[in-house]
């Protein structure tokens, strides 16, 4: 049995088929949530003989730290945490968008918050580095309400949002889908408003990140992978069925995710519109203390990639009958 082991490990290194397989696991971080869960279709969108392993996270951060730790090839990130890293000088870099919306404000069911004037005075809970803690802050802002002053701000885990809101612990919550229409279902939240500004950042919200060192040194892995991301993006927002049934399994009711579903948008694609939205981003930011200098977007937004996959998008489009 040995004999013929070491026979078929001499073959594959002959046919090259061992270091095909050294590539086949490529390594990629995301949330499991629903309008993040593009690279659990990868695989059916990757050149062959590639296989993905996805690895769950619940923060930017850890899927970041991950990243620059070589443990990931590419990881997705908030658009709000790409930007801090870069502007501290983390060698990061965003070659696609991950999704668009997905922020809700929600306060309690019966409570006596009306308007997001009302928020004064009162606990809100978030979670630091997300768009959504910057979405709160600008509505706050928006009203005369200073975030750091005027509301207290409290730390809670995406998963405990609910279990927070509904136990008292906090007065409003904003947070990323499933958990506003989760909050709405369940009967003790009420969505006060969906927070995006369209003369400042708009809709957009998250990324996939890779390091400077894999764009100069693996290019072609790196290309691949937003292709497969593009393919997969297009797929599941073709085909909503597919894309809320897959997240269901989750852990959200698909009925609960086809309420949520006008509020989540899988995104892949860069223009120089969303770099736009991505710089205002940061300086609002900056404006409001997040950061100190706004990094060089030059360097944090690598379109290059998603034009690759438009080119190939197209190409195949155009053998089509």
């Amino acid at each position: 049995m040995g004999h013929i082991l070491w026979f078929s490990c001499i073959m594959l290194h002959l046919l090259g088929w061992d270091s095909m397989a050294g590539a086949q696991e490529i390594r990629v971080g995301t949330w499991k949530t629903p309008q993040t869960i593009q690279p659990y279709f990868y695989e059916a969108f990757i050149q062959p003989p590639s296989r993905i392993d996805v690895l769950p996270f619940t923060s930017p951060a850890d899927q970041k730290s991950a990243l620059l730790a070589g443990s990931l090839e590419m990881c997705g990130t908030t658009l709000v945490h790409a930007i801090q890293s870069a502007s501290r000088g983390q060698p990061v870099v965003v070659v696609a968008a991950l999704c668009n919306r997905g922020s809700a404000l929600v306060v309690q069911k019966d409570g006596p918050v009306q308007r997001i004037a009302d928020l004064r005075g009162k606990r809100v809970g978030y979670v630091p580095g997300t768009m959504h803690e910057i979405l709160l802050r600008e509505a706050l802002s928006r009203e005369g309400i200073s975030p750091d002053k005027d509301v207290q701000l409290i730390r809670v885990d995406f998963f405990d949002m609910g279990t927070a809101l509904a136990g008292g612990d906090v007065d409003a919550f904003l947070s990323g889908e499933p958990l506003p229409t989760v909050a709405v279902e369940r009967g003790y939240g009420r969505i006060l408003t969906y927070p995006y500004y369209d003369d400042s950042i708009g809709t957009i919200n998250a990324g996939m990140l890779v390091t400077r060192a894999s764009i100069q040194e693996r290019r072609d892995l790196v290309q691949r992978l937003v292709l497969a991301h593009a393919r997969a993006t297009r797929h599941l927002n073709a085909h909503p069925d597919e894309w809320l049934r897959r997240a269901s399994e989750l852990g959200t009711a698909l009925p609960v995710l086809e309420k949520a579903r006008s509020n989540m948008e899988p995104a892949w694609d860069m223009d120089d519109a969303f770099v736009h939205r991505v710089m205002q981003l940061g300086e609002r930011m900056r404006a409001l203390g997040v950061i100190d200098d706004q990094p060089d977007y030059s360097r944090l937004l690598d379109l290059s990639f998603v034009a690759g996959a438009r080119r190939e998008l197209e190409r195949v489009e155009s053998l089509r009958p």
